[in-house]
C-alpha cells in the first residue's frame, strides 16, 4: 500500500486547481493503465491523454503537483510515470 505522506493536507487550496483541468469530465481509464496494458495500447492511450493535457488551462500546476508528490502513476502535466522519474533522477528524457 502507498504512503500518503508525500501528498499535500487536504486543503481545498491545494487541490483547487483541478476543477479548472481539461481532463474533469474524461473517463479517467484515459490517464491510467490498464494492470495488463502494454505496447502500442498504453502508448496510444497516453498519447491521447498528452493531447488532452496539451489543452489544459492548468496543465503547469498538475505538473508540479505530480512532481512534488512523486505521483507513480498514470498521466499528469503531460508527462508519465516514467517521464517524471527520469526528470527526478536528472536524466534527459
Amino acid at each position: 500500500m502507498s504512503s500518503i505522506k508525500r501528498l499535500p493536507k487536504p486543503l481545498l487550496s491545494s487541490y483547487e486547481w483541478q476543477t479548472d483541468g481539461a481532463c474533469r469530465t474524461t473517463d479517467p481509464d484515459e490517464f491510467f493503465p490498464h494492470e495488463a496494458e502494454r505496447g502500442n495500447r498504453r502508448l496510444s492511450r497516453e498519447q491521447r491523454a498528452k493531447a488532452l493535457c496539451a489543452t489544459c488551462p492548468v496543465i503547469q500546476q498538475c505538473f508540479e503537483h505530480a512532481m512534488a508528490v512523486r505521483e507513480p502513476y498514470g498521466v499528469w502535466g503531460g508527462t508519465t510515470p516514467e517521464e517524471r522519474l527520469a526528470m527526478q533522477r536528472g536524466v534527459a528524457v
